[in-house]
C-alpha cells in the first residue's frame, strides 16, 4: 500500500468538502489502484487527508492526470501552505481505513527508532483488539524524512473513544508499552480529531 497524507489550513471548510466530493463522484470511477481516502478539518480549521493506493505508480498515475490536475487547482485555493507526504512504507491495523468510523483520530509525530516503533505497535495489537472494540482500524503512514510519521485510528464513535481511552491504564501491558513508546518518541505528538471524517472507497 502507498499512502499520500496532503494537509493545510482550511480556508473554507465547506468548500473544501464539496470538491471532495465532487472527486468522489466525478474522478474516482476512473481512477485505477485506488483503495480509499479519509480527510477532514479538525474543529480548528486544519485540514489534513489520507489517500490509500495499491502501489506508488498507481498514485502517480492519479496525480499525472489532466483531470486530477484540474481538480486540485481548484481545490488548491481553499487551502493554506498545502504540505504533501508520499508514504511507501505503511503498517494496517485490523482492516485498515474503515468507511463505518463515526470519529477518527490523526496523530502526527516522530520516533527515534521506527523497527521499535513498529515492533511495539504490532505487539499491543491483540491486546487493544480485546481492549477497545472501538477501534476499528488503523493506518500508520511513514514520511520519507526519519522517523515522521501519520496514523490514523478510526472509532466507532468520538462519545465511544473518549470514554475507552480513560481504561486503558488498566489494559495488560499498555504501561509497559507507554513506557518504551516514550523512551523513542523525538518530541510531543500532534493530535488532530475529525469529528466528520469524510471517507472514500473504490
Amino acid at each position: 500500500m502507498f499512502v499520500q497524507v496532503i494537509q493545510g489550513r482550511a480556508k473554507d471548510a465547506a468548500g473544501l468538502k464539496k470538491q471532495w466530493e465532487g472527486w468522489d463522484q466525478e474522478i474516482k470511477p476512473s481512477v485505477k489502484g485506488f483503495l480509499g481516502s479519509t480527510a477532514g478539518v479538525t474543529p480548528n480549521g486544519e485540514f489534513i487527508a489520507m489517500a490509500r493506493f495499491e502501489s506508488e505508480e498507481a498514485a502517480r498515475a492519479n496525480s499525472d492526470s489532466s483531470a486530477q490536475s484540474a481538480w486540485w487547482e481548484e481545490t488548491s485555493q481553499y487551502l493554506s501552505d498545502p504540505l504533501f507526504h508520499d508514504c511507501t512504507e505503511v503498517d494496517v491495523m485490523n482492516d485498515g481505513g474503515s468507511d463505518d468510523a463515526g470519529f477518527v483520530q490523526v496523530i502526527q509525530g516522530k520516533v527515534t527508532d521506527i523497527a521499535k516503533s513498529r515492533a511495539l505497535e504490532a505487539k499491543m495489537q491483540d491486546g487493544m483488539t480485546e481492549a477497545r472494540p472501538d477501534v476499528i482500524g488503523g493506518i500508520t503512514a511513514w514520511h520519507p524524512q526519519n522517523g515522521r510519521f501519520t496514523s490514523t485510528v478510526y472509532f466507532t464513535s468520538e462519545a465511544e473513544a473518549r470514554a475507552k481511552e480513560k481504561e486503558m491504564e488498566s489494559v495488560e501491558g499498555f504501561e509497559e508499552f507507554m513506557t518504551e513508546y516514550e523512551a523513542i518518541s523525538d518530541g510531543e505528538p500532534k493530535y488532530l480529531d475529525l469529528p466528520d471524517p469524510w471517507m472514500s472507497s473504490k
